[in-house]
């Protein structure tokens, strides 16, 4: 509906400037030259139908442009910092209350005169916008009376005297923004790290995450139900009960259909780091050169490492694949593989650690009860449990 409204205004403003082309043209009398005798009347009937058909056929193409132009405008400018805009804007209206008072020198002359009124306004509102913007301490100074302003300012400087470079101002990741993917909110995590004052900044909350989660709570399947609320609970937690700034950002990417899609391109946007723990998504927004913050990753560099040759009193909770085998967990949830360990199911064991093995997946250890060696012969041993036993 409101797509016809505007094509049927764009029709009607190309049928106006068909009358207005043949209301100049017959004034000059370029008609009569070329040898076109016809009544007044019908040159506008055949100006206004003429340029109403052209409105009427590129009306959708001119409203895509235009949609797509405020997307770019949209995304470019959620970029520039406050200040910056502030000090655009009044630039860019200096320079049009300049353009104004040029541009009536400029109407009296025929024809050309709107059009070179018009390129002058373009040019100094630009010039005045660039001007404003490379320079707006200085034309924010002029605002100091305002105490407002006065005091804002003085908080800027406090603020740049204790950060080397502005955000906005750095061509690195905005590290204010830390956006928040479904898969980090559901698995619940985050909330305890955000409770111990690592994550600094604003977490930023999609709208399109948002409605991921409200379809998924509301799912029929339990799980993905449960998952959904757990999801929606842990927002409630972080925004309640702890001091970091909970933002829901509503800008949307409607020609995008997938969310993690979306999520790198919004990284992109906003030149923001992405908080998830879903290891695809972590390797397409590094290849489209979005910084990812996995707490998986977190997770296992903060386990305790572990040696060769160290002793370690664990439990054997189940058997291994490899016959004789036995499984073991730190508190963690690190594996150990404890070999010959099947016999001591259930019991508390002294282990001495062989070999550790990092995967994707996490840590993995193995090693063998040191009971075992300790009563095997110093001949029969392998190289490495001599050198487990040091």
């Amino acid at each position: 509906m409101i797509r016809n409204l505007i094509r049927g205004i764009i029709t009607l403003l190309f049928g106006t400037l068909g009358f207005y082309l043949d209301y100049v043209l017959l004034r000059l009398d370029l008609l009569q030259s070329l040898g076109w005798n016809f009544p007044p009347v019908w040159t506008y009937v055949t100006m206004i139908l003429l340029f109403a058909c052209l409105g009427f056929l590129i009306a959708p193409l001119s409203i895509r442009s235009v949609l797509t132009l405020m997307r770019w405008m949209d995304s470019r400018l959620t970029r520039v910092p406050t200040h910056d805009l502030m000090g655009g804007a009044i630039g860019g209206i200096i320079g049009l209350i300049i353009s104004s008072l040029f541009s009536n020198s400029f109407i009296s002359i025929t024809f050309f005169g709107p059009l070179l009124a018009v390129l002058l306004s373009l040019f100094l509102g630009y010039l005045g916008l660039t001007i404003g913007m490379k320079r707006k301490e200085d034309v924010l100074g002029f605002l100091n009376f305002i105490p407002r302003f006065r005091d804002r300012g003085d908080k800027q400087k406090e603020a740049k005297a204790g950060q080397p470079l502005e955000a906005g101002d750095s061509k690195d990741q905005n590290p204010h923004y830390k956006i928040l993917d479904t898969s980090v909110i559901i698995d619940g995590r985050i909330a305890d790290i955000v409770k111990t004052g690592f994550i600094e900044g604003t977490l930023l909350i999609p709208s399109f995450v948002l409605e991921e989660l409200r379809h998924i709570a509301d799912s029929s399947d339990l799980l993905k139900r449960n998952r959904g609320r757990r999801g929606l609970d842990i927002l409630n937690q972080i925004s309640k009960e702890t001091a970091i700034m909970v933002h829901i950002h509503e800008q949307d990417f409607e020609d995008i259909n997938e969310v993690d899609s979306k999520l790198v391109r919004l990284g992109q946007v906003l030149n923001s780091p992405l908080l998830t723990n879903d290891y695809n998504l972590n390797k397409v927004a590094e290849l489209q050169g979005v910084k990812v913050l996995n707490i998986n990753e977190l997770a296992n560099s903060l386990k305790p490492i572990v040696l060769p040759g160290e002793e370690m009193l664990v439990q054997v909770m189940k058997e291994g694949k490899e016959p004789g085998q036995g499984v073991a967990y730190l508190d963690d949830g690190t594996m150990i593989v404890v070999d010959t360990g099947r016999r001591y199911m259930g019991q508390n064991v002294t282990v001495l650690v062989t070999s550790v093995l990092q995967t994707a997946a996490g840590r993995m250890i193995f090693a063998k009860p040191k009971s075992a060696l300790e009563k095997k012969p110093m001949g029969l041993r392998s190289t490495d449990e001599v050198n487990a036993i040091g």
